[in-house]
């Protein structure tokens, strides 16, 4: 029987998610709770579409729409995720997704289509220069202590570790209090120059994957000064979205932050691998990165473009935006925290 497209819906949903956990190709970004996330969190229109051969899921391809008077129009596998494209079990269900996806860019008449890779395009898309890289390496096998523990991070992140925990008093929590880190994050961000996401966005993250969860925050005191947003996939821990107060940095709170996010995920969760996340090159967050011990790995960010069309560049990268950074950085958090979730729904 030929391969058969169709359109994911609540019937499908637990067939699909079974495809995505049972493939070594496909990621956590590539379950289907995101579609509703995305929809509700930033009103984009969703096209998740799969594969279909007797009867089976063969392949899945999460796609949304992101459009918007400020940031243009782009069809992308998958927005607010590091990860996409199209995962399938064969040639011929990787082929008809793909497809499908340029058809659809064609008969919505958006600009540009664009598949989160991995993995080297096919031929026939036209690939970003690099600019994303991911961050993930195995958690060796240890014990609740710094003791032995060069192969999970280097010397000096260690002595951090130290340093938080005998110098600053440092301890962490772990629950599912989405608001507290969302006030941390906000400042963050904020400090940055980047616009925040809406408090919902990560309420509607906890509540959809209630189980590949938590938060991990960083306690001074009965004072929160840092927290981080983590998912767990098929035994590996992400730390998604993270940040810190002013006060963060004077006390390795990012440092113990992590090694806590590390710590706990292998102990309570089993976790053998940390996926860091993506960072752009020549940022602090790529350094920062690699001098915990991380290899630098590129995304391939391949894109299918309408004629005249160019690859969107809105990203913080881009010279056009640097005075609204620097702007951004000066004003005052509550301000920002209203300004920033409709400008961020086109930022994905």
């Amino acid at each position: 029987m030929s391969v058969r497209i169709r359109d994911l819906d609540a019937a499908s949903a637990g067939a699909w998610d079974a495809f995505v956990r049972a493939t070594p190709e496909a990621s956590f970004f590539h379950l289907a709770p995101w579609a509703e996330v995305i929809r509700r969190a930033f009103g984009h229109r969703t096209y998740y579409a799969f594969a279909e051969q007797d009867g089976a899921v063969v392949g899945v391809l999460p796609l949304a729409r992101m459009r918007t008077r400020l940031f243009g129009d782009l069809l992308a596998s998958t927005p607010f995720c590091v990860y996409g494209g199209a995962v399938a079990a064969t040639p011929e269900a990787a082929a008809a997704l793909e497809a499908h996806a340029i058809d659809l860019r064609k008969r919505l008449g958006a600009p540009a289509l664009e598949f989160r890779r991995l993995a080297a395009p096919d031929p026939g898309w036209t690939e970003r220069p690099p600019l994303y890289f991911t961050f993930r390496k195995p958690i060796v096998s240890f014990t609740d202590d710094l003791k032995g523990q060069e192969k999970n991070i280097p010397r000096k992140q260690r002595a951090e570790v130290r340093k938080a925990i005998n110098r600053f008093g440092l301890t962490s929590v772990s629950d599912s209090d989405t608001d507290r880190l969302h006030r941390i994050y906000a400042e963050s961000v904020r400090n940055l120059g980047s616009p925040v996401f809406p408090r919902r966005y990560f309420r509607l993250l906890a509540a959809a994957f209630p189980d590949e969860h938590d938060v991990t925050t960083v306690l001074q005191g009965d004072r929160p000064v840092a927290a981080v947003l983590n998912f767990h996939f098929r035994g590996e821990v992400l730390p998604y979205y993270g940040g810190g107060t002013r006060e963060a940095r004077g006390v390795s709170a990012n440092d113990f932050m992590y090694w806590e996010v590390m710590r706990r995920a292998h102990r309570e969760r089993g976790a053998t691998s940390f996926d860091f996340g993506r960072s752009k090159l020549g940022t602090g967050a790529f350094d920062y990165k690699k001098n915990w011990g991380f290899e630098p790995t590129p995304l391939h960010y391949c894109y299918r473009l309408a004629e005249g069309a160019r690859i969107p560049e809105n990203n913080p990268n881009n010279p056009k935006y640097r005075l609204f950074i620097e702007a951004w950085k000066r004003l005052p958090v509550q301000l920002a925290n209203l300004l920033g979730p409709p400008l961020v729904r086109g930022l994905g």
